[in-house]
């Protein structure tokens, strides 16, 4: 990755945190900035305004961190994809820098979603892995991560702090004000470890 590449994605995600203090500001104030952004999908007319007005409200200053998260977590996956086919082809994940554990716990994430007769997720095993284990691939192959990130300890610590947040955006709770900014910082962070 170039420095050009890093300094898009922060300020991509940056933006992202931005617009979502342009919604916040809109919604507590009643104003219209006319951004025509987008401010909560298209629900299900029939079911979605029986839902408290109060929690449609709260999912919609959510939002925009799930957004942020979403794009983040997907773009970890994506270095890690690159880096590991880069090493070894493209039969990466039955190699040896994939610990069987990882491969055998994401199959069977895999196979319990075939079987509850839903669409899989996805085609890609690296979308079975959990947010730890992808921070256990990084490390566990640090002769390809080294060059990237500046410390394997400071990349251990910001993924560890992003798990705890997701747990919130992922279980649908609110974040605190003070969680918000710890994001915000987070992702700095992230990108800062690539510098």
């Amino acid at each position: 990755m170039t420095a050009e590449t890093d300094a898009l994605k922060l300020f991509a995600m940056t933006s992202q945190l931005l617009e979502h203090d342009l919604d916040r500001v809109e919604q507590q104030y009643t104003l219209d900035l006319g951004r025509a952004h987008r401010h909560t999908v298209q629900a299900d007319e029939a079911y979605y305004p029986q839902i408290e007005s109060a929690i449609r409200a709260e999912a919609a200053m959510m939002a925009p961190h799930y957004e942020v998260f979403y794009s983040l977590e997907n773009a970890i996956r994506a270095l890690i994809a690159e880096q590991l086919e880069a090493a070894e082809g493209d039969q990466w994940w039955q190699g040896v820098r994939v610990l069987p554990k990882i491969r055998s716990d994401a199959e069977d994430r895999r196979q319990r979603e075939i079987d509850t007769g839903i669409t899989p997720r996805s085609d890609e095993p690296l979308d079975f892995v959990n947010f730890g284990e992808l921070n256990e691939l990084i490390k566990n192959n640090w002769d390809l991560f080294g060059s990237i990130f500046t410390s394997v300890k400071a990349v251990e610590r910001v993924l560890s702090q992003l798990n705890t947040l997701r747990a919130s955006i992922a279980h649908c709770a609110p974040l605190a004000e003070d969680e918000v900014v710890r994001l915000r910082l987070t992702v700095k962070a992230w990108f800062r470890l690539m510098e």
